[in-house]
Protein backbone atom coordinates (compact mmCIF):
# COMPACT_ATOMS: atom_id res chain seq x y z
CA UNK A 1 0.00 0.00 0.00
CA UNK A 2 1.59 3.30 -0.98
CA UNK A 3 1.95 6.13 1.84
CA UNK A 4 -0.81 8.77 1.60
CA UNK A 5 1.01 11.89 0.93
CA UNK A 6 0.31 14.94 3.60
CA UNK A 7 0.69 18.29 3.26
CA UNK A 8 0.20 21.05 6.17
CA UNK A 9 -0.46 24.37 6.43
CA UNK A 10 0.28 26.14 9.98
CA UNK A 11 0.17 29.85 10.49
CA UNK A 12 1.51 29.28 14.73
CA UNK A 13 2.61 26.98 16.87
CA UNK A 14 2.06 24.16 14.72
CA UNK A 15 1.11 21.81 17.31
CA UNK A 16 -1.16 19.91 15.43
CA UNK A 17 1.67 19.33 12.76
CA UNK A 18 4.09 18.08 15.05
CA UNK A 19 1.38 15.37 16.25
CA UNK A 20 0.74 14.71 12.82
CA UNK A 21 4.24 13.72 11.93
CA UNK A 22 4.93 11.85 15.23
CA UNK A 23 1.91 9.47 14.41
CA UNK A 24 3.25 9.03 10.67
CA UNK A 25 6.85 7.82 12.35
CA UNK A 26 5.14 6.23 15.47
CA UNK A 27 1.88 5.87 15.85
CA UNK A 28 -1.45 4.75 13.87
CA UNK A 29 -0.55 6.24 11.13
CA UNK A 30 3.32 4.43 10.57
CA UNK A 31 2.93 2.98 7.00
CA UNK A 32 -0.06 4.67 5.96
CA UNK A 33 0.47 8.10 5.48
CA UNK A 34 3.61 10.88 5.59
CA UNK A 35 4.05 14.80 6.09
CA UNK A 36 6.19 15.63 2.65
CA UNK A 37 6.00 19.79 3.49
CA UNK A 38 4.93 22.39 5.95
CA UNK A 39 3.46 25.60 4.38
CA UNK A 40 3.66 28.88 6.54
CA UNK A 41 2.07 31.85 5.74
CA UNK A 42 3.53 33.80 9.08
CA UNK A 43 6.99 35.17 9.21
CA UNK A 44 8.95 33.93 12.35
CA UNK A 45 5.76 31.23 13.25
CA UNK A 46 7.00 28.65 16.00
CA UNK A 47 6.08 26.10 13.09
CA UNK A 48 8.46 26.43 10.87
CA UNK A 49 11.28 25.67 13.94
CA UNK A 50 9.11 22.55 14.33
CA UNK A 51 9.59 21.89 10.94
CA UNK A 52 13.53 22.06 11.08
CA UNK A 53 13.92 19.71 13.96
CA UNK A 54 11.29 17.27 12.08
CA UNK A 55 13.34 17.01 9.05
CA UNK A 56 10.31 18.74 7.19
CA UNK A 57 10.65 20.54 3.97
CA UNK A 58 9.08 23.89 4.84
CA UNK A 59 7.82 26.60 2.38
CA UNK A 60 7.04 30.56 3.46
CA UNK A 61 4.47 32.05 1.62
CA UNK A 62 3.65 35.34 3.21
CA UNK A 63 -0.18 36.49 3.22
CA UNK A 64 0.51 39.51 4.73
CA UNK A 65 3.03 40.50 1.41
CA UNK A 66 0.42 39.14 -1.13
CA UNK A 67 -1.71 41.92 -2.87
CA UNK A 68 -3.78 39.59 -5.17
CA UNK A 69 -6.60 37.53 -4.61
CA UNK A 70 -7.04 34.82 -2.30
CA UNK A 71 -7.53 32.45 -5.20
CA UNK A 72 -3.73 34.09 -6.10
CA UNK A 73 -2.44 33.15 -2.83
CA UNK A 74 -3.84 30.21 -2.72
CA UNK A 75 -2.83 29.33 -5.88
CA UNK A 76 0.94 29.52 -4.72
CA UNK A 77 0.39 27.22 -2.09
CA UNK A 78 -1.64 24.55 -4.77
CA UNK A 79 2.13 24.57 -6.84
CA UNK A 80 3.89 24.00 -3.78
CA UNK A 81 1.75 20.90 -2.63
CA UNK A 82 1.67 19.71 -5.92
CA UNK A 83 5.25 19.49 -6.61
CA UNK A 84 5.09 17.27 -3.42
CA UNK A 85 2.64 15.05 -4.81
CA UNK A 86 0.18 16.11 -1.37
CA UNK A 87 -2.53 14.08 -1.62
CA UNK A 88 -4.50 14.97 1.67
CA UNK A 89 -4.13 18.84 2.77
CA UNK A 90 -4.36 19.22 6.96
CA UNK A 91 -5.05 22.88 7.76
CA UNK A 92 -2.71 22.62 11.53
CA UNK A 93 -4.14 25.87 12.74
CA UNK A 94 -3.95 27.85 9.55
CA UNK A 95 -5.83 31.50 10.14
CA UNK A 96 -7.08 32.42 6.77
CA UNK A 97 -10.18 30.71 4.77
CA UNK A 98 -9.10 28.78 1.78
CA UNK A 99 -10.90 29.21 -1.71
CA UNK A 100 -12.76 27.15 -3.70
CA UNK A 101 -10.10 26.98 -6.41
CA UNK A 102 -8.13 25.55 -3.71
CA UNK A 103 -10.44 22.59 -2.30
CA UNK A 104 -11.46 21.68 -6.13
CA UNK A 105 -7.37 21.06 -6.77
CA UNK A 106 -7.33 19.00 -4.01
CA UNK A 107 -10.85 17.01 -4.94
CA UNK A 108 -12.30 18.50 -1.69
CA UNK A 109 -9.27 16.35 0.27
CA UNK A 110 -8.72 19.32 2.64
CA UNK A 111 -9.41 18.82 6.68
CA UNK A 112 -9.01 21.12 9.63
CA UNK A 113 -9.22 21.13 13.40
CA UNK A 114 -11.20 23.47 15.30
CA UNK A 115 -11.08 23.73 19.09
CA UNK A 116 -14.96 23.55 20.12
CA UNK A 117 -17.78 21.47 19.00
CA UNK A 118 -18.70 22.97 15.45
CA UNK A 119 -21.15 24.44 14.22
CA UNK A 120 -20.76 26.20 18.04
CA UNK A 121 -18.07 29.22 18.94
CA UNK A 122 -16.64 29.13 15.22
CA UNK A 123 -13.60 31.71 14.24
CA UNK A 124 -10.76 32.59 15.93
CA UNK A 125 -11.60 32.76 19.54
CA UNK A 126 -13.56 29.07 20.17
CA UNK A 127 -12.49 28.89 24.04
CA UNK A 128 -12.71 32.72 24.85
CA UNK A 129 -16.50 32.55 23.65
CA UNK A 130 -17.26 29.32 24.99
CA UNK A 131 -16.41 30.44 28.84
CA UNK A 132 -18.53 33.60 28.05
CA UNK A 133 -21.42 31.75 27.09
CA UNK A 134 -21.05 29.43 30.26
CA UNK A 135 -21.10 26.04 28.20
CA UNK A 136 -20.26 22.68 30.19
CA UNK A 137 -18.54 21.02 27.48
CA UNK A 138 -16.57 21.98 24.95
CA UNK A 139 -14.15 19.87 22.59
CA UNK A 140 -12.34 19.94 19.34
CA UNK A 141 -13.74 18.95 16.07
CA UNK A 142 -12.56 17.44 12.60
CA UNK A 143 -13.89 18.21 9.32
CA UNK A 144 -13.67 18.87 5.46
CA UNK A 145 -13.21 22.05 4.39
CA UNK A 146 -14.92 24.35 2.62
CA UNK A 147 -15.04 27.64 1.31
CA UNK A 148 -17.10 29.08 4.46
CA UNK A 149 -15.64 29.68 8.09
CA UNK A 150 -15.40 25.83 10.38
CA UNK A 151 -18.20 25.11 8.43
CA UNK A 152 -17.49 21.69 6.59
CA UNK A 153 -19.19 18.16 6.66
CA UNK A 154 -17.59 16.96 10.43
CA UNK A 155 -15.56 13.81 10.86
CA UNK A 156 -14.58 13.56 14.49
CA UNK A 157 -15.68 16.02 17.05
CA UNK A 158 -14.41 14.73 20.95
CA UNK A 159 -16.02 16.56 24.16
CA UNK A 160 -13.92 17.87 26.99
CA UNK A 161 -15.55 19.53 30.12
CA UNK A 162 -15.67 22.85 30.94
CA UNK A 163 -14.93 23.73 34.63
CA UNK A 164 -16.57 26.94 36.66
CA UNK A 165 -12.65 28.11 37.51
CA UNK A 166 -11.19 27.64 33.68
CA UNK A 167 -9.60 30.45 31.77
CA UNK A 168 -8.93 30.64 28.24
CA UNK A 169 -5.24 28.24 28.90
CA UNK A 170 -6.61 25.77 31.05
CA UNK A 171 -9.41 24.96 28.77
CA UNK A 172 -7.19 25.41 25.53
CA UNK A 173 -4.75 23.29 27.10
CA UNK A 174 -6.92 20.11 28.03
CA UNK A 175 -8.76 20.51 24.71
CA UNK A 176 -5.15 20.25 22.97
CA UNK A 177 -4.48 16.81 24.15
CA UNK A 178 -7.82 15.76 22.57
CA UNK A 179 -6.98 18.18 19.12
CA UNK A 180 -3.16 15.67 18.94
CA UNK A 181 -5.33 12.68 18.96
CA UNK A 182 -8.57 13.12 16.78
CA UNK A 183 -6.58 14.86 14.09
CA UNK A 184 -4.15 11.71 13.22
CA UNK A 185 -7.38 9.54 13.58
CA UNK A 186 -9.65 11.14 11.25
CA UNK A 187 -6.31 10.89 8.70
CA UNK A 188 -6.06 7.17 9.22
CA UNK A 189 -9.90 6.56 8.81
CA UNK A 190 -8.93 8.82 5.43
CA UNK A 191 -5.71 6.31 4.81
CA UNK A 192 -8.04 3.44 5.38
CA UNK A 193 -10.82 4.63 2.73
CA UNK A 194 -13.57 4.42 5.89
CA UNK A 195 -14.88 7.81 5.06
CA UNK A 196 -17.58 8.22 2.15
CA UNK A 197 -19.63 11.93 2.34
CA UNK A 198 -23.22 11.56 1.34
CA UNK A 199 -24.38 15.79 1.58
CA UNK A 200 -23.08 16.93 4.59
CA UNK A 201 -22.73 13.64 6.53
CA UNK A 202 -19.58 12.20 6.91
CA UNK A 203 -20.25 8.18 7.22
CA UNK A 204 -17.49 6.11 9.08
CA UNK A 205 -17.27 2.54 8.21
CA UNK A 206 -16.78 0.27 11.04
CA UNK A 207 -16.45 1.41 14.79
CA UNK A 208 -13.43 3.88 15.54
CA UNK A 209 -11.39 4.22 19.17
CA UNK A 210 -10.96 7.44 20.51
CA UNK A 211 -9.70 6.23 24.05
Amino acid sequence: MSLVNIGCIASGSGSNFEAIVQSTRSGILKGKAKVSVLICNKSGAYCMERAEKLRIPCVLIESDKHHGTREEFDRKMIKVLKDFNCQLIALVGYMRLVSGAFIEAFNGNVMNIHPALLPSFKGMHAHKDALDYGVKVSGATVHFVDVKEDHGPIIIQKCVPVYADDTEDTLGDRIILWEHKIFPKAIELFCDGRLNIKGRIVHIKGEIELG
